[in-house]
């Protein structure tokens, strides 16, 4: 595997379009539920038990998959560089980090989805929206997206029969987006039950927004 991932790096493998598809959906996936397994975990130290962060019926967030695309793209011509990887994911993350939430709490009347002036080791907090913490996690977690978890949705690839490989990446990014499409937008329009009402009914302690 040591092997498979240094070709990797250094560009030695070719992807058809398919597994390019198939590596991209499954990115979404993985990244989004890594987050949410990440800020599961974190917020029981935080506030000493364990909440279900995001707005989804399924432990994804999709900030993370976000970032996640956004690294694979901004360092795909420096992955022998791990600093600069490292640099890179923690730089562009944290300007994400900060738009974001900032777009929103403009755009939603004071509205935020993190709010890090609340949170234990927010140490350069800047407006609550980004702090040194979450940007030195994103840097590592970039080098754990680009050496681990590409490589692996590489080698995952040519290993299945092209039909499941596509069949397996592309239905489960497709359910994750139908999740978040009908929570983020449909729901609201046709004024159906969200994830969050659900789930707040069953007694989950669930942890949405700030205001």
């Amino acid at each position: 595997m040591k092997d498979f991932i240094k070709k990797c790096i250094n560009n030695e493998i070719k992807l058809e379009r398919y597994q390019l598809i198939g590596i991209i959906c499954l990115i979404i996936v993985l990244s989004g539920t890594f987050g949410w397994i990440y800020e599961f975990i974190f917020y029981y130290f935080d506030q000493g038990k364990f909440y279900y962060k995001g707005g989804n019926f399924m432990p994804w967030i999709n900030i993370y998959a976000t970032g996640s695309l956004m690294i694979m793209f901004l360092t795909r011509k420096v992955k022998k560089k791990p600093f600069l990887v490292f640099l890179i994911a923690f730089i562009s993350t944290g300007i994400l980090e900060y738009i974001s939430g900032y777009v929103i709490f403009k755009m939603f009347n004071g509205l935020r989805f993190w709010d890090y002036n609340k949170e234990i080791l927010n140490f350069g907090n800047i407006g609550g929206f980004v702090c040194l913490r979450s940007v030195l996690f994103f840097g590592l977690s970039g080098l754990l997206l680009i050496y681990l978890m590409v490589p692996f949705c590489i080698w995952l690839s040519q290993k299945l029969n092209k039909r499941l490989f596509l069949i397996i990446s592309i239905t489960l990014c497709s359910i994750i987006l139908f999740d978040e499409f009908y929570n983020l937008i449909f729901a609201r329009i046709l004024k159906l039950p969200r994830a969050c009402d659900i789930y707040k009914k069953l007694g989950v302690n669930y942890m949405g927004s700030y205001k």
